[in-house]
């Protein structure tokens, strides 16, 4: 998601929303619950990640799926 993002090492801003939204680039569909966390997979590109608890500060509960964008930050 961070392809063609200038100086990505110095950092990038990440949109999600638990529905899509204009532009989004990726969806991840919830998969199961372990360590406290929630694995999710990114079907296109055939991977799967684990968010952490903090997942709760955005959402009152782990969404079936997550839709998400990386773009340069504003500076």
């Amino acid at each position: 998601m961070v392809d063609g993002i200038a100086n990505v090492d110095k950092g990038f801003k990440l949109l999600f929303s638990a529905n899509p939204f204009p532009g989004y680039q990726a969806e991840l569909i919830w998969l199961r619950a372990e360590y406290n966390g929630y694995w999710y997979y990114w079907e296109s590109h055939k991977l799967e990640g684990w968010l952490c608890p903090a997942l709760f500060k955005y959402f009152s509960e782990p969404p079936n799926k997550i839709c998400c964008k990386a773009e340069r930050p504003y500076l």
